[in-house]
């Protein structure tokens, strides 16, 4: 962002795609913030910085603030799901040794695919329910025509050092099958080149990243108390007794009836960040999912809908935050989009416990 990189990658994928239809407004918004959420790794801050710059572009078509909340939340959550190197992805890799590539066709594209098609239908009913009754104010269009993004040589050079440095770094990543302590030697080393081409000096560097990551601080520290807690849990016996509770129940009802029963329980019975989440998923439901010899390549599924559909069950920050951000107040719109979000990802879920390892 201090780079104004992502104002020349919005830019670019702006300019290529005229915004001449609401179909097409649609679209651009949910490539945008696809794009710009998976290279920052937070969907709050990606689309924050993506509402002042596309807002004006789709008022233009009369794209109301009820139809753009739905498109930042559905299109940006897959966002998390699709980037190298976001919490999300870092984490269910590290649970589940699967590589990048795993990851991604069994899990991440799939559950984006559903995502991205719930939320282009149902933003295009919800468009039809609330044009004319809901639109942004004229301040908004007008903007629009006004503020043309002009890139600077200074300015595109950080743009094509970041794709070339990201590119070659996770490819890399990809190819030494590097974990999570690779993630940060990548974003870190991104990073610094693209704020030297920036023009920015070292200590501007420090600053900046220090800047970005202080909202994130949080995090770091509920895992740092996290970890502790559930390891003692685990030591405590507490995950083994669950499953040799449950063990009788799963043998009868099969790995199909488990892995939904697991899904289940994360979406609505364990609350918390995501990443959190997941890992309660994981030391909760491995032994069982380990005794029943489900695949890590399903098991990573249920791991990521269990843990990432939550927000889109529940009117909880992340949903109210991409309302804030599109000026809407529609929350009925972002939560019949995000159940159908949950039905049709927990369907997958049964889906692949049917089809096994194909």
């Amino acid at each position: 962002k201090r780079t104004q990189v992502v104002n020349d990658l919005v830019s670019m994928v702006t300019g290529k795609l005229s915004v001449n239809s609401q179909k097409r407004a649609f679209f651009v918004v949910m490539l945008c913030s696809v794009i710009i959420v998976s290279l920052l790794g937070t969907m709050a801050g990606g689309n924050a910085i993506l509402a002042p710059i596309l807002i004006p572009i789709v008022a233009s078509v009369r794209v109301t603030p009820n139809t753009m909340g739905v498109l930042f939340h559905g299109a940006g959550a897959t966002g998390l799901f699709l980037g190298p190197f976001t919490p999300p992805v870092v984490a269910l890799m590290e649970f589940t040794g699967l590589s990048y590539p795993q990851y991604l066709i069994n899990a991440g594209i799939p559950i984006s695919i559903i995502m991205w098609i719930v939320t282009f239908f149902w933003a295009g009913h919800v468009q039809k329910v609330t044009e004319g009754k809901k639109h942004y104010a004229e301040e908004e269009v007008t903007s629009g025509k006004a503020a043309e993004w002009t890139s600077s040589a200074q300015v595109r050079r950080a743009t094509i050092v970041f794709i070339v440095s990201m590119s070659v770094l996770v490819g890399y990543g990809i190819s030494i099958g590097g974990g999570s302590t690779f993630v940060l030697a990548v974003m870190l080393g991104t990073a610094l080149l693209t704020g030297l081409a920036g023009g920015l000096n070292l200590t501007a560097i420090v600053d900046t990243i220090c800047e970005g990551s202080k909202r994130l601080i949080w995090l770091f520290f509920f895992f740092v108390l996290l970890d502790p807690f559930v390891n003692f849990m685990s030591d405590a016996g507490t995950f083994e007794a669950l499953a040799t509770l449950l063990k009788p129940y799963v043998e009868q009802g099969g790995a199909v009836a488990f892995l939904a029963f697991s899904t289940l329980v994360g979406v609505f019975g364990v609350p918390g960040a995501a990443v959190a989440q997941a890992e309660v998923i994981n030391k909760m439901f491995l032994p069982l999912a380990q005794s029943l010899n489900i695949p890590m390549t399903i098991w990573v599924v249920v791991l990521l809908v269990g843990s990432q559909m939550t927000s889109f069950a529940i009117p909880e920050g992340d949903m109210q935050g991409q309302m804030g951000l599109a000026q809407s107040d529609d929350l009925k719109a972002m939560l019949c989009n995000g159940w159908l979000i949950v039905v049709f990802t927990v369907i997958y879920v049964i889906g692949r416990a049917f089809l096994g390892n194909f």
